[in-house]
């Protein structure tokens, strides 16, 4: 028995060990890339300073020739690094795909998890699914071959007559690579994240309440908007911001489709652009051509920018969440 007792307590250190281990992981990998993304960035902050957010001209310089010295760096003659346009691009396109793909995934959602019953429910799920599984260069594929001639030949034109007077919705609406063809895309890429999480969450809606607003003479819409949706409020928000990240953190299908534009601000909807993440993978190759590595380290700025970028949505959500949650308990209190 005392082995058996001794043998347990070892067994239980080790396995006590080993969780905290897996579960400090997330946290120790997120600060070491944190910190390694931060340390490739210092040269570049030092050499453009505020400007590097501010600026519109990405230019990495004399690549083969002549450097010029300021302080300690060693910089390309020429080379300058403003980020503005692909922050602005990466944006504008996750806004858009927010717009388009959020009320496509509640509907659908709700489809799944109140009007659809049997295997006819469980194939539907499991397509939607299976989206989110699908590479993104093949979505970028699609988007090349079949939404950018669309939006150039049809729904950008469109577009652009019936909202003549709008500034951002006006022509020109050039070949259809651009902004409005990388929201799509994005859109749909983020649709299958958001429609999972929130049939889940529908699904743990109490049977009895939205019965109970159906027996009040409630149609399925008013049950979903006033109780269904009130009562997942906060996950949806959740679920909202982790595609919205997905969609500012996505590569080879936006650079697919997006008309890879350069130092410029996007005039309407249709304009090409470029975002963060699709700029550093094309242009990782030239810049790795440069001799003081300048180059890198402004691309590894230009991620440090999208990383806080991206965890700054992800506060903002949950801090909403948060104040939401404390909202309804301090509803719930006082009508106790």
């Amino acid at each position: 028995m005392r082995r058996v007792s001794q043998t347990s307590k070892v067994m239980d250190g080790v396995f006590q060990g080993i969780t905290a281990v897996c579960a400090s992981s997330p946290v120790v990998f997120l600060l070491a890339i944190a910190g390694i993304v931060l340390f490739q960035s210092l040269p570049t902050i030092e050499y453009m300073g505020w400007g590097f957010i501010t600026h519109i001209t990405w230019n990495i310089g004399n690549t083969y020739g002549a450097v010029v010295h300021k302080g300690n760096l060693t910089v390309p003659a020429g080379a300058t690094y403003g980020a503005l346009p692909f922050i602005v691009g990466t944006l504008a396109s996750s806004v858009i795909a927010i717009v388009i793909g959020v009320p496509i995934s509640i509907l659908t959602a709700f489809i799944l998890a109140y009007q659809v019953r049997g295997w006819i429910g469980v194939v539907f799920s499991m397509v939607v699914e299976l989206l989110a599984g699908i590479p993104s260069v093949i979505f970028g594929l699609w988007g090349l071959l079949i939404v950018a001639p669309w939006v150039g030949q049809r729904f950008g034109p469109f577009l652009a007559h019936l909202f003549s007077a709008v500034p951002w919705l006006r022509g020109p609406v050039g070949a259809g690579y651009g902004l409005l063809t990388s929201g799509i895309v994005l859109s749909l890429m983020i649709i299958p994240i958001i429609t999972a999480t929130t049939r889940d969450l529908l699904a743990q809606v109490p049977v009895l309440t939205r019965e109970g607003g159906i027996g009040l003479g409630m149609t399925s819409w008013e049950v979903v908007r006033l109780i269904c949706l009130p009562y997942i409020r906060e996950g949806l928000v959740g679920s909202i911001a982790l595609g919205w990240g997905r969609a500012m953190g996505e590569t080879m299908a936006v650079l697919m489709v997006s008309g890879s534009s350069m130092n410029y601000l996007p005039s309407n909807i249709y304009s090409p652009i470029q975002t963060m993440a699709a700029f550093i993978a094309n242009q990782l190759d030239s810049a790795m051509t440069d001799s003081t590595h300048m180059a890198l380290h402004a691309l590894a700025e230009l991620a440090l920018v999208l990383m806080a970028m991206t965890l700054i949505t992800n506060l903002m959500a949950r801090a909403l969440v948060s104040r939401t949650g404390a909202k309804r308990s301090m509803r719930a209190g006082v009508k106790v």
